[in-house]
């Protein structure tokens, strides 16, 4: 590809590091031979933290000083990832969020700007709210989308703010995750993906509840969500890294919806354990944003040459629940 030392020593800056998707990268950057690693995060949570154990990384910098830290060690960086966020979808303090995810998106951005280096950073399926105007990537039609909650509205305003942009990077690319399920998101709590709670509730009580539907177009349990595993993901952004033209903002699933029946079956037949499944109402503070339908259009990242298959969700949950099961 031409863009790297043959050592592979130039910094990759990797945000959010200790946390799911950036970990998972950080293995993925390792597992191709990238080891000089600058890992941007709190570190401030043990349970995280254990997300970096046996990665290789070069430096760990706290979130607060990264930006004078990149002032000084810019000429030393290929590119970053800029994968940290305050991802609570019941968040309700539009102020952190927006301090976190818009305000700070923005720094990094100048800096990409100035210092000349090519940025991918995480945006989110939860822009597109209802999905009135569906799940296709057009930059067009991204002023219309309305958020449901305000952690999607601070990804929209970024998103927003970056088109708008006269000054970019020279390499940029906007990632709006789907459903993203996969090691090491144990730490997330109630924002972990619903493969990791159905893990946990079928080994604790040998059932699993399902949220009910609260919409009379989808049956209980079949409300449906573009499940994406976390290494398909990670896949994509290390393809970015090396592609570097067609900036934009791209969808980020598998680009096919299943059912939460569906998912929580392949879960049962990844554990070995019989199919036991009830149905609970959907919490009253998420029952009107919630999203009975996300599927990706993934065309777009295809158009620009982008052809490695994505896991099935039965692939998927089988890989994630067996490393589970290895404890």
């Amino acid at each position: 590809m031409g863009y790297f030392a043959e050592n592979h020593s130039d910094m990759i800056v990797v945000t959010g590091a200790v946390g799911f998707i950036g970990s998972q990268l950080i293995e993925k950057l390792n597992f191709e031979n990238f080891n000089a690693i600058v890992a941007v995060d709190k570190f401030d949570n043990p349970l995280k933290n254990r997300n970096l154990e046996g990665l290789k990384v070069l430096e760990k910098v706290d979130r607060d000083i990264f930006m004078q830290w990149l002032d000084v060690n810019y000429e030393e960086v290929e590119f970053i990832f800029h994968i940290g966020a305050k991802t609570d979808t019941t968040l309700f303090d539009t102020e952190l969020l927006n301090k976190l995810n818009t305000s700070y998106t923005r720094e990094i951005w100048n800096r990409c700007v100035k210092y000349q280096i090519p940025l991918v950073y995480a945006s989110s399926a939860a822009t597109y709210g209802l999905g009135e105007h569906g799940y296709d990537d057009n930059e067009k039609l991204i002023p219309k989308l309305k958020p449901l909650n305000p952690y999607g509205q601070s990804k929209q305003d970024f998103d927003l703010w970056a088109l708008d942009q006269e000054e970019k990077p020279f390499y940029w690319a906007g990632l709006k995750f789907f459903n993203v399920y996969g090691p090491n998101e144990y730490h997330k709590g109630r924002m972990a993906s619903v493969v990791w709670h159905a893990y946990n509730q079928i080994r604790e009580t040998g059932g699993m509840k399902l949220f009910r539907s609260h919409n009379p177009e989808y049956k209980d349990g079949e409300q449906m969500r573009d499940f994406v595993y976390v290494k398909d993901v990670v896949d994509v952004c290390y393809w970015l890294m090396h592609h570097r033209r067609d900036s934009g903002i791209y969808n980020l699933g598998s680009g096919k919806a299943r059912t939460f029946l569906d998912l929580t079956q392949a879960v049962f037949k990844a554990m070995g354990k019989k199919e036991s499944i009830s149905f609970i109402d959907t919490p009253e503070d998420i029952r009107d944003k919630y999203q009975y339908f996300t599927e990706a259009n993934m065309d777009k990242l295809c158009s620009i040459g982008y052809s490695r298959k994505f896991h099935e969700l039965e692939e998927g949950v089988e890989e994630y629940v067996g490393r589970l099961l290895r404890g």
